[in-house]
Order: structure tokens, then sequence, then C-alpha cells
């Protein structure tokens, strides 16, 4: 494993980065860029997880969140018409408002920050935590797992039955024109 000064100075820029990809999603004044940017925010997220060993949460995060929640919303932008041309704005509260609620917050969270005593753990073995989830979905939850892949499929088939068109049969004069 990594030192704890380099796994400090990883953290640290995983950690601008993901707060800067977050701001670009919460401030852009277009939805494109903003969702694009969400996928910077997640996968911040993910690499956050990686560092504290959770491997199995760090890839569900990147199938679930990068993988789907947000190729979904690129994809709703894209295809709801002129969206991608709108500006996105909410100008009824002042910067000034916004700026006096964040840095009243930030105060809050470093006064708890400077006031707390941290206590140090010791250092604990890295193992993988997909191996007892397995067994756990195997084993003890396997019931609780069967049914929600149930309830998953069936929202499959209802959203495929709610999707699907369904043509008029021809009328009956209609059908002997065919055939002439």
């Amino acid at each position: 494993m990594l030192n704890s000064l380099a796994a400090q100075a990883i953290f640290y820029v995983i950690a601008a980065l993901t707060v800067g990809f977050a701001a670009l999603v919460a401030f852009s004044r277009n939805i494109v860029y903003s969702a694009f940017a969400l996928v910077g925010a997640l996968m911040g997220v993910a690499g956050v997880y990686i560092l504290l060993a959770a491997d199995f949460v760090a890839m569900v995060q990147v199938l679930l969140y990068v993988g789907g929640i947000v190729v979904l919303t690129i994809f709703a932008v894209m295809l709801t018409q002129g969206i991608g041309d709108l500006a996105v704005s909410n100008r009824a509260v002042g910067p000034g408002a916004g700026l006096a609620v964040v840095a009243l917050a930030g105060a809050v969270m470093l006064y708890a920050t400077l006031r707390t005593p941290w206590h140090l753990a010791t250092a604990v073995a890295v193992a993988s935590t997909t191996y007892g989830i397995g067994n756990a979905f195997l084993g003890v939850y396997v019931l609780p797992f069967e049914i929600a892949s149930l309830v998953l499929l069936a929202a499959l088939v209802g959203a495929v039955t709610i999707s699907r068109q369904d043509t008029p049969p021809p009328a009956d004069g209609a059908a002997e024109k065919g055939r002439s």
C-alpha cells in the first residue's frame, strides 16, 4: 500500500478534482456541460472509495452512477428538443446571499473540525471486500437478492409493455384493397 504522505497527497488531489467538478455541475449555465461534469464528480467519489479500500463500492459507483444514471441523464438532455441551447440560471436569489450562507456553513464546519478531538486508529490490513459480499449474496441474503431481481424483472417487463406502440389493425376495406 502507499505510505501515509503519498496517500494523503492523492486524497487531496482527488478531493480537489471532485469538488471542482461538483462546482462545475452547480454553476455551469449549460445543462449539457453540467451533465458531463457530473461524470467527473462521481468518478472522483469512486476514487475516494478506492483509497478507502472499498473496491466493491467503487465499482458499483462507476457502474450504476457513471455508467447508468449519468448516461441516462445525458440521453434525456440530448433527446429533449432545444434543452441543450437553454441557459439554466436561477437569478431569484442574489450571489451575496448565497456567499453568506456558504461562508456561514464553512465557518461552522471549520469550527467543528478544529474543536473535535481526533483519535488515530491503528493500521488495519487491507483486504478485498468483494469476496465477503459475494458469499453473503449467495448465502444468508440469497432470498432478498432473488426477490430484488424479480422486482427488477417485473419493472423491466412493465417498462417494455408501457413503451410498446400498438398499431391498430387495418380496416376490412383496406385489407381487401391490398389483396386485389
